[in-house]
């Protein structure tokens, strides 16, 4: 299959580990000039060499908080620095805290906004001239399998990754006639540290042991196994390509058959 991504600008947020970095390496397997970004810049330098190792090509990067407007608005210029545009964004956020409606004040749920939400908002508002002049662009989101079915103990992100779906939907039509289509990605249990992390969290609130946790979230997945990031990555590549011409507003959840529920 032809993705036609050599010599395409490709923005990834939130690349400096995980999902992320996993999405950044797909891509420049294909050729694309790919651009990592996040907090860290130790933590980019190093997802920086990984990918070289594994790719031989050397991605730039630069260091945002993507919860500011000012710093996603100097990465995307930073980002069109190269070839004069941003042809591919990848929306990708770490997840909000793990944990019920009753332990969260409004700076908890103003800070999960602004990570999960309004950023890729804002990320899209900065590409969206590059890719109307050259009649041509795409944009995946990162979002949750929690779309579809929620998921215990994690209440802001269940409540703010629906709304990239609403923001999603919305722009796959309003962008169409310019060539641009925008897809969103829900992923399940995949092996890394976010659901590392979340299984620490759910195993301490119920007073049970980590591996139990995992044991029974490997319990309820059809392949019986986690997924691999490099697995998402493809996916994300087929969106964010030419070879995808006709998928537009679409919410595509890879979680090994995991999300029982009918949309």
């Amino acid at each position: 299959m032809h993705f036609g991504l050599e010599g395409k600008t490709v923005l990834v947020l939130a690349s400096g580990s995980g999902l992320g970095k996993a999405v950044a390496g797909e891509f420049l397997k294909e050729g694309a000039d790919v651009v990592l970004a996040g907090r860290g810049v130790e933590k980019l330098e190093r997802a920086a060499a990984d990918l070289r190792g594994a790719t031989g090509i050397t991605p730039r990067f630069q260091q945002c908080d993507i919860t500011k407007a000012e710093e996603l608005h100097g990465l995307v210029r930073f980002a069109a620095q190269k070839h004069g545009s941003v042809d591919v964004l990848v929306n990708n956020a770490g997840g909000p805290p793990a944990g019920t409606f009753e332990i969260f004040d409004d700076a908890a749920w103003t800070g999960a906004f602004e990570l999960t939400l309004l950023s890729y908002v804002r990320a899209i508002r900065e590409v969206l001239p590059f890719m109307k002049q050259r009649g041509w662009g795409r944009i995946v989101n990162s979002t949750s399998s929690s779309v579809r079915e929620a998921i215990e103990n994690l209440i802001l992100s269940n409540t703010f990754r629906l709304g990239v779906i609403g923001l999603t939907k919305s722009l796959a039509a309003e962008f169409a006639p310019y060539g641009i289509l925008v897809n969103a990605i829900g992923p399940g249990r995949f092996d890394t540290e976010r659901i590392r992390s979340l299984d620490r969290s759910l195993a301490e609130k119920k007073g049970l042991s980590v591996e139990d946790v995992s044991r029974a979230s490997l319990s309820r997945i059809p392949m019986e196994r986690y997924g691999d990031p490099e697995e998402y990555g493809r996916l994300a590549v087929f969106l964010g390509s030419e070879a995808n011409t006709y998928i537009t507003g679409q919410t595509i959840l890879a979680d090994g058959g995991m999300t029982r529920a009918v949309p």
